[in-house]
């Protein structure tokens, strides 16, 4: 876990770099959810005047229990993406988790086509008219 503040923006990377990650303002809930998200393994945070930079190699899991659990009360996925500006990756809502992937391969589990589940290791593309 790496955190750092920053006044200026990064460089921007070009190639593939296996990341996610989703910028939240600076807010109650925001600092909550980074400290939440400050220990756990593979999770960079860079702190910025007005906002935090959440980002993670492969896959980030923000737990909504953990969440309201800091914040003493409920919060769900979409609590979450009124704190979130941005994102990238795929992002996949899930009742009680925002799950996040660097590789949209690995969220296909979790996708539908067509009101069916998607099975990626069956299907070759989406139904005409999807």
């Amino acid at each position: 876990m790496a955190t750092e503040t920053r006044s200026a923006f990064p460089q921007l990377e070009h190639s593939f770099n296996n990341k996610c990650g989703v910028t939240l303002s600076d807010s109650v809930e925001g600092s909550t959810i980074v400290e939440v998200m400050r220990n756990k393994p593979g999770v960079e945070i860079v702190e910025y005047p007005a906002m935090f930079r959440i980002d993670g190699v492969g896959r980030l899991e923000f737990d909504m229990a953990e969440i309201s659990d800091a914040l003493g009360r409920d919060f769900d996925p979409y609590n979450f993406q009124i704190e979130m500006s941005t994102h990238y990756g795929k992002m996949v809502l899930l009742d009680d988790k925002v799950l996040l992937f660097a590789d949209p391969d690995e969220a296909r589990q979790y996708l539908t086509v067509g009101g069916k589940w998607f099975a990626p290791e069956t299907a070759t593309a989406p139904p005409a008219g999807i």
